[in-house]
């Protein structure tokens, strides 16, 4: 009755007035009489929230939904929230992977915009969103004000790092190496570097998704068609991806019999979840920008 006499299916809640992500895995998603439904079928899985049932999905009250592992979504599910702007992003296991999303981007631009204008600073603005990155890691403002030497510092210092970590942790720690052509070949600590850096990548990328921000534009990295995403992910590299990274190399270490590659993506994916770190990501992401001039 009245459809479309006050607008009511195509009206949109804007992004600043949703709530965050919504996870999903293992089950289907569908539209039944213009609602979204989600039924989570099988057995109950140990570290999926969802128990088996049927769910209402309040699609207009969230930006983005992450479809997991063992799910479906049916045409009508895509059309219903394209019309109201919720983007839907295909994911790994709690976030380890990003897989695809659909062109389904915030209703505003300005973190983007803001993005590219700092960015195309080159010489002042760019540099100092850098700086900005560098001392959230680092733990202090440097006064230094070439890229080449502040990727030095960090260099060394994440060094100090490693081998502080894997001490901690209780792994034998010979030094960074990765062969391109063959990491199968390095140690258990480089192998599970390897994978845990790809699942926060993922994470990161999902996060740069739900801004709107543009990936090609990093600041740190350059030349990577996810700059961007390097840049968000390396804010973390220190606290989730070498930490879980040599719990998982530990563990496999001791049992000889697991897969290192999935050891720690399991591990990485419990960490993402349990400490909200896609949402922290995004946090950083808005804060990052909230000033443009950001030269300290």
């Amino acid at each position: 009755m009245l459809r479309g006499r006050l607008g009511l299916e195509t009206a949109r809640i804007p992004h600043a007035d949703r709530h965050g992500l919504l996870w999903l895995s293992r089950g289907a998603l569908t539209a039944r009489d213009g609602t979204l439904r989600f039924e989570r079928g099988g057995e109950d899985a140990g570290n999926d929230p969802l128990a088996k049932g049927d769910y209402a999905i309040p699609f207009q009250a969230v930006s983005m939904i992450l479809i997991g592992p063992g799910s479906t979504v049916s045409h009508d599910a895509l059309r219903l929230l394209a019309r109201h702007g919720t983007a839907l992003v295909a994911v790994g296991e709690d976030g380890v992977r990003f897989y695809t999303a659909p062109p389904l981007l915030p209703d505003r631009s300005g973190l983007a915009r803001r993005q590219a204008r700092v960015w195309a600073d080159a010489d002042s603005s760019r540099l100092a969103i850098a700086r900005r990155m560098y001392a959230w890691r680092l733990g202090e403002v440097l006064p230094h004000r070439d890229i080449a030497v502040l990727r030095g510092i960090e260099g060394a210092r994440m060094k100090r790092t490693y081998a502080t970590l894997a001490g901690q942790i209780g792994v034998d720690w010979q030094g960074r190496r990765y062969d391109r052509a063959n990491p199968g070949a390095s140690d258990l600590p480089n192998q599970a570097l390897n994978h845990a850096s790809s699942a926060v990548e993922a994470a990161a990328a999902i996060a740069v998704c739900a801004t709107g921000t543009v990936p090609q534009l990093g600041f740190i990295h350059e030349d990577p068609g996810q700059s961007f995403v390097l840049d968000i992910a390396d804010l973390f590299r220190d606290s989730i991806t070498i930490p879980v990274a040599f719990r998982g190399a530990k563990q496999v270490a001791k049992t000889r019999d697991e897969n290192i590659e999935r050891v720690t993506r399991r591990l990485a994916g419990e960490t993402l979840r349990r400490e909200k770190v896609v949402e922290m990501m995004i946090d950083r992401i808005k804060s990052l920008f909230e000033d443009p001039a950001t030269a300290s």
